[in-house]
């Protein structure tokens, strides 16, 4: 019986240079998607999903990310002397237990293999996912979970999948997919950011995943890939040779926050789907049609 994933690695060491001058001064992790931050979207993904332990793996500059899991003593006072007990509830939903949260520093920005080998003492011998913060959604049960079931049944590894147009697989990992079940299938092959003439398919691993703390000697060669830098792609391509390694292309949309459109999109999509906003927001789009 596969063993219950119960952690989640978070990279966020990035300094979001898409986003200057934005990112100045505020992480890009922090950026809101209508009224919440990118983080904790997917903190809550997580939560919905069984997780009960967060690693964060930050850089300089993005504390703010770890004071917006705390308490604010003095907001959440005045909110309260103010009878806002609405904004006071807004304000309370990130907090998470107590020890929750773990920190831990990538000092330089070697690739996301890197930043994930950063947290290999915080796991041992044990499960668990990786959600990438750039990678926003959308679906009615959150991917993870949608993942977490399928690890349950399969064991092994779980990425998410989604299929892009074949001239864009030089930007993603791609897998070599084998036998299929439904949504769920055996990979056989990794390959990172292909020429779309060489590309074994056009399914695109998309920032989740659930993973054996195998990866973790792989990770440990520190052997650089494509772009010079160690990559996660790369490690899992050799574990695949000595694991149960599937993919699964999730029911939901994602949007690529790491990119200004992608993030406007999510931007106008999660508006789109709030009761107490969709109707004002559609008005708004026919202004520029």
């Amino acid at each position: 019986m596969a063993k219950t994933v119960k952690k989640a690695v978070i990279p966020l060491a990035g300094m979001g240079t898409r986003f200057l001058p934005a990112t100045k001064a505020i992480p890009k992790e922090m950026l809101p998607v209508v009224d919440k931050p990118l983080i904790q979207y997917v903190v809550e993904e997580g939560l919905a999903a069984g997780i009960e332990e967060f690693i964060f793996v930050t850089g300089r500059g993005k504390a703010a990310i770890e004071d917006h899991f705390d308490r604010s003593p003095e907001l959440e006072n005045l909110l309260r002397e103010k009878g806002k007990m609405d904004l006071l509830e807004v304000t309370e939903a990130p907090l998470l237990s107590p020890g929750a949260i773990t920190a831990i520093r990538q000092q330089s920005p070697l690739g996301l293999g890197h930043a994930v080998w950063c947290a290999r003492y915080d796991i041992i011998d044990e499960p668990f996912a990786i959600l990438l913060p750039d990678v926003l959604i959308q679906a009615k049960t959150p991917c993870l979970k949608q993942m977490t079931d399928a690890y349950n049944e399969v064991g092994g590894n779980v990425v998410g999948l989604v299929d892009v147009p074949r001239e864009h697989t030089g930007r993603y990992g791609i897998v070599d997919p084998g036998e299929r079940q439904g949504a769920l299938m055996e990979i056989k092959g990794l390959v990172e950011k292909p020429d779309p003439a060489e590309a074994p398919s056009t399914l695109s691993i998309v920032g989740r995943y659930i993973l054996d703390s195998a990866i973790f000697p792989e990770l440990e060669r520190q052997e650089p890939g494509a772009g010079g830098e160690i990559q996660l792609t790369d490690a899992m391509a050799r574990l695949i040779q000595t694991q149960p390694f599937h993919g699964l292309e999730f029911d939901g949309k994602e949007y690529d926050c790491g990119d200004k459109l992608g993030f406007l999109r999510a931007n106008i999509a999660f508006a789109l789907a709030r009761p107490d906003m969709a109707e004002d927001v559609a008005e708004i789009l026919k202004e520029f049609q």
